[in-house]
């Protein structure tokens, strides 16, 4: 029996090889990986200045380019960042896929009704407003703090890192993506929201998104913003896979 391919969509300030790091020492065995690197987020060359081809990263284009690298069949899981990605990949090209899963999504705009949303919202937006730009290892250290990560970068930043958080300033906050969430729920594409009972926000959207699109919804505690580390993930995750393709 194939293998289901999975495509890994990581979030902000960290790749992908390091976001699914245990996806790809823990399942390679039990199904075909595809660890993107999205636009802006490949590995610098050796010898490459940390301030240099900084782009602007667009969740609405990285959505286009992710939609366009997949195949028939395809599980697609996006983490923060990356989750909003997919959530726009797949309510531009959802019919070809086998089942849909986002880890920690800041899709605020989903659930701007409820007040700890909005005020997450709206700290973001005053962080990429007026966060210390000119310091890009405090910004960073803003970001974190803010989405619940436990990850405490080392000082000064090394150049990878430095690179990263000049990256994450000229993101595109996620706070203005728009989820077509009625177009999303007529593909009634199998579909699991993932949270880490961390942050009143995350756990907003994740309900939220949970009731319009049907899907299934688990919470693993623990881990922060970084889900994707739980030891129970991988086999959550398998499991889900393995029902939204009808294998037992």
């Amino acid at each position: 029996m194939r293998r289901p391919r999975l495509v890994l969509v990581h979030g902000s300030l960290v790749g992908g090889r390091a976001t699914w790091r245990e996806q790809r020492r823990g399942i390679l065995d039990e199904a075909e990986l595809v660890v993107l690197e999205r636009p802006g987020f490949e590995p610098l060359p050796d010898g490459c200045d940390e301030d240099a081809d900084v782009p602007r990263v667009d969740f609405v284009e990285h959505a286009a380019w992710v939609a366009e690298l997949l195949e028939p069949g395809d599980h697609l899981v996006g983490h923060s960042y990356g989750g909003v990605v997919a959530l726009l990949a797949a309510a531009r090209d959802g019919g070809r896929l086998a089942s849909l899963t986002v880890v920690e999504p800041p899709a605020t705009t989903v659930a701007l009704d409820v007040p700890e949303v909005s005020a997450f919202a709206r700290g973001g937006e005053e962080l990429w407003a007026n966060g210390p730009r000119d310091d890009p290892e405090a910004f960073m250290r803003g970001f974190l703090a803010a989405v619940g990560s436990e990850f405490d970068p080392p000082s000064p930043l090394p150049p990878p890192l430095m690179h990263a958080a000049r990256v994450l300033a000229a993101e595109r906050g996620p706070w203005e993506a728009e989820i077509p969430l009625e177009t999303l729920a007529a593909l009634e594409l199998p579909t699991l929201v993932v949270t880490g009972g961390h942050h009143p926000a995350f756990e907003a959207i994740g309900d939220v998104l949970a009731s319009a699109l049907r899907t299934e919804r688990v919470v693993l505690s623990g881990f922060g913003h970084n889900v994707q580390l739980h030891p129970g993930f991988n086999r959550t995750l398998l499991e889900f896979v393995g029902r939204a393709s009808g294998v037992s």
